[in-house]
């Protein structure tokens, strides 16, 4: 057994999640239904190759004009 190795010890952190999950049985289901509406989303990889070739260059300070002072 290691010197540091707390068995018995959890965290208020993980007590309070652990609490909550108890209390809220559906709620790892509604988090995962959220992220896959706002995140999870397939990607058209050519249509993103398209994009960005169509892109142009922008100037390294866009503020300031250089006319040949």
């Amino acid at each position: 057994m290691s010197f540091f190795a707390r068995p018995h010890y959890t965290s208020v952190a993980t007590q309070f999640l652990d609490q909550l999950k108890e209390q809220k049985p559906g709620l790892q289901e509604r988090q995962q239904a959220g992220r896959a509406l706002l995140w999870d989303k397939d990607v058209d990889r050519g249509l993103w190759q398209e994009y960005r070739a169509g892109g142009v260059t922008q100037k390294p300070y866009v503020y300031y004009s250089y006319q040949g002072y």
